[in-house]
């Protein structure tokens, strides 16, 4: 790579030594001066030197006396050297620290000459100025009631700070009630004067910013979300997660790891990361939209159980998922799935999706998917013949993965091999088996042993998908009316207890929210949203990010605003 011109390159104090400090359009870098002493210690110019890229720089300014804490450790010295040099300026940067968190570092250098200090602020700062990238203005929703209810102090002591040195401005509203954040974007919202929308929550929270968001664009747009084969627009603005929830999968899975801080530098950085959002339908009525996972059986007997121990906390996921394993309940029915086509892998090729994802990086044009699926749906009316593959059985679980849905309990996820945003979901088909066997099947989601490997597990990899229970006619979780009058459970125990297992019927969770509504068909819409985020780093990159322009990763589309 050929060595980019030097914008400034000068000889500054750091710590009393003397350093050369060079900058240029992408590599801040610092090394010391005095050669002779490193080669006589035998120590190598490397040990001595650090570089930050500038699109990783959070700010630069002026240094204020008393603000260098680091040379307080020898108050004699430091007075010395803040006569010798009186000027100083301080780089706030990125620092990255153990798995996958980020730090917002500082170093200040010295010198005695007032108009050279402001001349490094000056042109550092308008090479910040060049990154359009990075947002300006946000819209912060705080969900004050999610996981342990420190959402708002989450933000107002790790996050506010860090927006402020960076110079965002912020418009906060704290929710009040479920889908505050959900209404508030799809009516009043002024987002013409945003560069992005922030969650401060879990999954729930970020699935209400995503349909108020997603829908507002629809509106804007003229398109009938109610139509399944209709061709969604991709919404313009990005979203940011602060993590402050009692799961947060989203942010897991596209960072790395779940940290407020880790969060906050990927938004102000600019990162942007493309990601699929599948449409549920219920004939020609839209239901949700889904980013990690559909799940209808055992995921779903878990959610409905879980919904009526609220009470206990994160603690109820445990609770139901010993009861749901225990009933082990299944079900007929008959999926219908359309294979996606092209390079785009397959769910047990082990290639994960990570920061640069080749296999993500490739968009079809939407003129041509759309045309493709309009072809497809004429051969295939009905997901009975042509293109459509079409399987009948039981079932203990029906599982859709539009991401791999790792966190921390799970670090490889419910599909490891699942892309952000190739425009595909992976389809995961448990058939009936003893119980033993499916606890084998649970047990590898939280080691390293392949979950797909067994007979009774098939996984696809598709572009739409639709599932029929067997008896149509109690496709709606309202028909099972009989068996709540008789027990006054929800449907799914109640139909458990009363119905045999032919004629009993679970209900989907999508992101965590019960569908009301077991037949469903499901579109994956192609990279529809942008996170603040760059997905999961390898180690490998981290070591060499200087000379790998991370923030060119995902070039961001022109602003239709």
């Amino acid at each position: 790579m050929d060595k980019q011109a030097k914008l400034l390159s000068s000889r500054l104090f750091l710590k009393l030594r003397q350093v050369e400090v060079v900058l240029n359009r992408s590599v801040l870098t610092w090394r010391e001066a005095d050669k002779e002493r490193k080669r006589s210690s035998g120590i190598s110019e490397a040990a001595h030197g650090r570089s930050v890229q500038v699109c990783e720089i959070v700010a630069v300014g002026r240094t204020e006396d008393g603000d260098d804490k680091r040379t307080r450790k020898s108050r004699k010295e430091a007075k010395r050297h803040s006569q010798l040099y009186p000027c100083a300026f301080t780089v706030s940067f990125v620092m990255r620290t153990r798995q996958h968190q980020w730090r917002c570092s500082e170093v200040t250098f010295h010198c005695n000459d007032q108009e050279l200090c402001n001349q490094w602020v000056r042109v550092t700062n308008e090479q910040l100025s060049l990154l359009t990238n990075r947002p300006k203005s946000l819209l912060v929703y705080i969900n004050p009631f999610g996981g342990k209810r420190r959402g708002k102090r989450i933000y107002e002591q790790k996050v506010a700070p860090v927006f402020r040195r960076a110079g965002i401005s912020t418009d906060v509203i704290v929710t009040e009630r479920a889908n505050h954040a959900r209404d508030h974007l799809k009516t009043e919202a002024s987002l013409d004067k945003c560069d992005g929308v922030v969650c401060v929550g879990g999954d729930g929270m970020f699935s209400e910013i995503l349909h108020g968001l997603v829908s507002r664009t629809q509106t804007d747009h003229g398109v009938d979300e109610n139509q399944p084969d209709a061709e969604l627009v991709s919404c313009s603005l990005r979203i940011g997660i602060i993590p402050a929830g009692s799961t947060d999968c989203v942010c897991f899975a596209t960072v790395g790891a779940n940290d407020p801080v880790t969060s906050a530098l990927h938004i102000i950085v600019g990162d942007s990361q493309p990601m699929d959002v599948c449409s549920v339908h219920h004939d020609d009525i839209f239901l949700r939209y889904s980013v990690s996972l559909l799940g209808y059986g055992f995921y779903g007997d878990l959610m409905t159980d879980s919904e009526r121990k609220r009470w206990l906390g994160p603690a109820r996921y445990d609770l139901s998922g010993v009861k749901t394993f225990l009933s082990h309940n299944y079900y007929k029915g008959t999926v219908s799935f359309l294979p996606a086509e092209g390079n785009l892998g397959n769910p047990k090729d082990k290639l994960q999706c990570r920061s640069g994802c080749r296999i993500c990086q490739h968009k079809p044009s939407s003129k041509d998917q759309h045309s493709e699926m309009s072809d497809k749906k004429e051969k295939s009316p009905k997901g009975d013949s042509g293109d459509w593959n079409v399987i009948h059985g039981k079932f203990i679980a029906i599982n859709a993965a539009t991401m791999s849905c790792a966190c921390p309990r799970s670090p490889k996820g419910m599909s490891p091999s699942a892309h952000l945003a190739d425009g595909t979901t992976d389809l995961i088909l448990v058939r009936k088996c003893s119980r033993l066997n499916f606890f084998r099947h649970l047990l590898r989601h939280t080691n390293r042993n392949d979950q797909f490997d067994h007979s009774f597990v098939e996984v696809h990899r598709v572009r739409k998908f639709r599932f029929q229970p067997q008896h149509h006619r109690l496709d709606s979780l309202e028909d099972l009316s009989e068996p709540l009058q008789k027990k006054g459970f929800s449907p799914i125990c109640s139909a458990q207890t009363t119905c045999s297992y032919s004629a009993a019927h679970s209900s989907w969770t999508c992101d965590g929210e019960l569908l009301p509504h077991a037949a469903i068909q499901v579109s994956v819409q192609c990279q529809l949203i942008r996170l603040f985020a760059r997905g999961i780093e390898e180690q490998q990159e981290q070591q060499q990010f200087v000379f790998e322009d991370p923030c060119t990763l995902w070039p961001l589309e022109q602003s239709t605003n």
